[in-house]
């Protein structure tokens, strides 16, 4: 007797209806019509014998097999992709497809100045980026769904393999007629916690900016409500406090066209580590550290 094995096809069905949990967003995603990724799925679960989704008119909702299913294709289709990586890295290298995912708090500060240059560099090279917070971004990278991520360290990444490409020093941003008249650089006893402004939960620059103040009251009482860099500085323009922003971010105008002044800070570990990630043992290794030493000496030129 032959075991059926599913195809890669029906997997990504799988994979997607299970990422979108609506059958119309997961066609979509996956460049076929409804008619046909609700089919693959079907025949899918014909030839296993088994219920792999509930369907109802408003709720989408997977089995225990058919998560534990899921869970395993994950593996399988990033296995597959870097079956077709190994194929593609063994000519040009950076001369192919890449997908990367950038944080917010370095994409709009860092990117405009790299990207030109890495065009002119590496012409061939495809790099198609997706803008997203920390855990969103390394989910991503263990399911297969981008091939390398930049990403601000510390960070719990899990199983991966980096290069460092510069660290980014951290300074304090405050109004322009401050009345503490802050020195020329700020230690962290001499910020009011009270006024403190920074990124909501998920933007692993509040937890590099808490760690690096070294002050377990900071946070409970600093105010986590900005949904961006640029969000914050315009409420520090506006009087209502002050905050923690990147030296990158300084460099690339944050601040123009604002009374927002920013000097360092003065602590230990007051920057954050700027470095491209990989998946271990991925066989694009050799191109990811081709990719990062162009970044570091575009940044660093």
């Amino acid at each position: 007797m032959s075991t059926y094995l599913p195809t890669l096809k029906q997997l990504q069905y799988l994979v997607a209806l299970q990422e979108h949990g609506h059958f119309g967003k997961a066609a979509e995603a996956c460049f076929v019509t409804q008619s046909t990724l609700s089919a693959g799925i079907r025949e899918l679960e014909s030839l296993l014998g088994l219920m792999l989704v509930e369907r109802t008119r408003r709720v989408v909702r997977f089995t225990p097999l058919g998560n534990k299913m899921v869970a395993k294709a994950h593996r399988i289709l990033r296995e597959a992709e870097e079956l077709a990586e190994m194929a593609r890295s063994a000519g040009k290298p950076l001369a192919d497809d890449l997908r990367m995912s950038v944080i917010p708090t370095i994409a709009p500060f860092l990117l405009p100045k790299l990207l030109p240059a890495l065009r002119k560099q590496y012409p061939d090279l495809k790099l198609y980026l997706r803008e997203e917070a920390s855990a969103a971004a390394i989910e991503a990278l263990h399911h297969g769904q981008v091939d390398c991520v930049l990403l601000a360290l510390p960070f719990a990444a899990g199983d991966v393999e980096k290069a460092t490409l510069f660290d980014d020093r951290l300074f304090v941003a405050f109004p322009k007629d401050d009345p503490r008249d802050p020195p020329e650089s700020i230690k962290p006893e001499l910020i009011d916690e009270s006024r403190l402004l920074l990124l909501v939960d998920g933007h692993c620059l509040k937890d590099h900016a808490l760690a690096a103040c070294n002050r377990p009251e900071m946070r409970a009482f600093a105010t986590m409500l900005g949904t961006s860099l640029h969000t914050l500085v315009q409420m520090v323009d506006n009087g209502l406090g002050l905050t923690i922003i990147p030296e990158m971010a300084v460099k690339a105008g944050l601040l123009n066209g604002t009374d927002v002044q920013a000097r360092p800070l003065n602590a230990d570990h007051a920057s954050r580590e700027i470095a491209l990630v990989w998946r271990t043992n991925s066989p694009r290794r050799e191109e990811f550290e081709l990719l990062a030493a162009a970044l570091r000496g575009l940044h660093l030129g």
